[in-house]
Formats: C-alpha cells, structure tokens, sequence
C-alpha cells in the first residue's frame, strides 16, 4: 500500500491548521500589543486642557460696589459658570486684551453661554471708560479691595473660572489662546448639568 503520499497530505494539512491557528492568535493579539505599544512609546499631550486645571479652592466672598453704586457681592452670582478677571479701572492693553478674550469665549458657546457670566473686578478707585464698558454690555463690573483677590491662586496675573457651586475650576493666561479657551469652557459646560 501506498502511504507516503496519504502521510504528505497529513502533514501539509497539519501545517495549514498551525499557521491558521497562529494567524488567528496573532489577529486577536495585535490590537492589545498595539495599544501597549501605543499608550508607551508613542508621543502625547500630557493633558487636553488649555487653562491650568486648579486644585480645589472656593472662591471666598468679594463684596464690593458697581459703577452705578448698587451692591455687588459674589455670593449672589452662586449658581451660575463665572469668568473672572481682576485689573484697574484704566484697563491698559492686556486688560482690555483679556476682557476681548473672555467675551469671545463666552460669544463663541452659542446657545449655553448665558449659563456663563464674565466679572470684571475693579482694583482701584478709577472708573473704566465708557467706551470700553459700551464694548462689553453683558460685563459684570464691580469696585472690590485689591486685599479681596490676594487669595486667588494665580493673583491678578489670569482669567479664572468658577463653577457654579463657588470652586475655582481653572486659570488661564492674561493674554490667552482664545479657541482654546472656548474650547475648555464648551468642555466645562458639556460635561456639567449644573449652572
């Protein structure tokens, strides 16, 4: 009888199996090692935010008075998303750099930006121009202690946001990147159903 060729046979099909099976591991094992491979060597940002994510601190109340002589105190601003920003009254080039960028930011939030409140705290006596007040009608503007934002994690040196329960929630640069920023601010709101 004439086995040698019923053995080749065998043999070629036994070698057809172990390459499916090893194809079939490889397949079912590649995506876990890409990703190893991925998460460890290849380069990434250290994180998504633009603005400098705080560590947790409650704005304390600032109480102060409004151009027009009303009370302005932050405790009454409770429940709502604010942009902060601290400068005198003669808003030089970057307050008035910074205050353009909080409105854009806020501008750019479509339908969820009146969840969002820009503040503007005067450190000093002198009275912003009413040019620059007509500029920014939705702007919250209030004389307050240069002693009442001494606390604030970044001094005066930046725009903050506080969430709707008091807590700072980041910092972003006087002079910022402002699709950047909206794009941080439309974060905060998506992911929030507060405020």
């Amino acid at each position: 009888m004439n086995r040698a060729p019923e053995t080749a046979g065998r043999r070629r099909t036994t070698a057809r199996n172990r390459r499916l099976i090893v194809l079939m591991v490889a397949i079912a094992i590649a995506p876990v090692a890409l990703s190893y491979l991925t998460y460890y060597f290849w380069p990434r940002d250290a994180r998504v935010n633009y603005g400098e994510l705080l560590a947790r601190q409650t704005l304390a109340p600032i109480v102060g008075a409004r151009p027009d002589g009303a009370r302005f105190d932050t405790d009454a601003l409770r429940g709502r998303w604010l942009m902060l920003f601290a400068a005198p009254g003669a808003c030089d080039a970057a307050c008035t750099g910074a205050l353009y960028a909080m409105r854009q930011a806020r501008t750019i939030q479509n339908a969820e930006r009146d969840r969002v409140l820009r503040v503007w705290l005067v450190t000093d006596d002198a009275m912003p121009s009413e040019s620059l007040l007509a500029a920014h009608p939705d702007l919250a503007v209030a004389h307050v202690a240069a002693s009442s934002i001494a606390a604030w994690p970044r001094g005066d040196r930046a725009i903050y946001v506080v969430d709707p329960l008091g807590n700072f929630v980041l910092a972003w640069p006087s002079k910022p990147d402002i699709k950047a920023m909206a794009k941080d601010l439309e974060r905060l709101l998506r992911a929030s159903s507060i405020g």
